[in-house]
């Protein structure tokens, strides 16, 4: 069984669905709705030099809607209008990192789940703020005891956010256990995108037979930048992966220069080479390369290959 494209979401994961990782995925996926990484409401309206997606333009990239966090409710409406003008096709907010400089220190991300009356402010200036869609991602709960997503979800409803994505932890958990999405009752205002341990299409049906409209797939993404085009039933795994790894280096090649993107590329190479003989080896050698054409021979000779996908 495939599912509709549009039922198919590829997760906002921080250092890794960037710029130059969308244009891999959009390659098996035209359609897919893609995240960008979370971009911080700070970094972008001050447009910081050092940080390049507060620069990227969404015009060309068809469904991809921008995640933003913050705690601070001006900057984040001010963040919104910056990226709508950009040319992103909805806002994301992250109510649910759980990493401690996001959720703790900065009051954001995860936070927000404490504090729905911050929550609140925040999705009503953004929603006042653009005219197009509004999203959040939130978890269960800030732990075990206040299993409150439900609440925080009829909050957004209200405030005029369009759906929402829910990933089956909670903050404390981070992301060890078992995702475990609950099963929605009826009388959920906007649609609820389930998210966590997604892989296959089997799991994507478990989580639409919980009553959610989509599945948001994250970490199986890594090495497998294809796999959203096979739960749509787009695409089959490439034959030639060696080609696709080399394009991806290219695009980072592209975005972020000669002097960091191959050193950044390091865990993709990684990611991709899993599973495969020798890969142990090939991740020490890839490890130790700085220089852009050194990394290019290595990734030749692991997949043996430099020709088409």
């Amino acid at each position: 069984m495939f599912y509709d494209d549009n039922q198919i979401f590829g997760a906002p994961l921080a250092g890794i669905t960037d710029k130059p990782f969308r244009r891999i995925v959009r390659m098996f996926s035209p359609g897919v709705p893609l995240y960008t990484e979370m971009i911080s409401c700070h970094s972008l309206v001050e447009m910081h030099k050092n940080c390049p997606r507060n620069f990227d333009r969404y015009d060309d990239e068809g469904n991809v809607g921008t995640q933003i966090f913050g705690a601070n409710v001006a900057l984040m409406a001010d963040a919104a209008k910056i990226l709508q003008d950009a040319g992103a096709a909805w806002i994301d907010i992250n109510m649910g990192c759980p990493v401690p400089k996001v959720a703790t220190r900065s009051g954001a991300g995860a936070n927000l789940m404490r504090d729905h009356k911050l929550a609140e402010k925040i999705m009503r200036a953004v929603v006042s703020a653009v005219q197009i869609p509004v999203s959040i991602k939130t978890r269960l709960g800030w732990d075990d005891g206040h299993r409150d997503w439900a609440e925080l979800i009829h909050i957004a409803a209200d405030c005029g956010v369009q759906f929402a994505a829910l990933h089956g932890r909670t903050r404390a958990q981070l992301y060890t256990g078992v995702s475990q999405l609950p099963r929605l009752l009826p009388d959920v205002k906007i649609p609820i995108i389930g998210n966590g341990d997604i892989k296959t299409r089997s799991d994507v049906k478990n989580v639409l037979d919980l009553g959610y409209w989509g599945a948001m797939v994250g970490r199986a993404m890594l090495g497998r930048p294809w796999v959203l085009g096979e739960l749509a039933g787009l695409c089959v795994a490439p034959r030639n992966v060696g080609a696709v790894v080399l394009q991806h280096l290219e695009y980072m090649l592209e975005y972020y220069g000669g002097r960091v993107a191959p050193q950044m590329f390091r865990k993709h190479a990684a990611w991709y080479s899993g599973g495969m003989p020798n890969s142990a080896e090939f991740r020490i050698r890839v490890n130790q390369i700085s220089d852009a054409n050194e990394l290019r021979t290595e990734i030749s000779k692991f997949w043996g290959c430099e020709v088409d996908i």
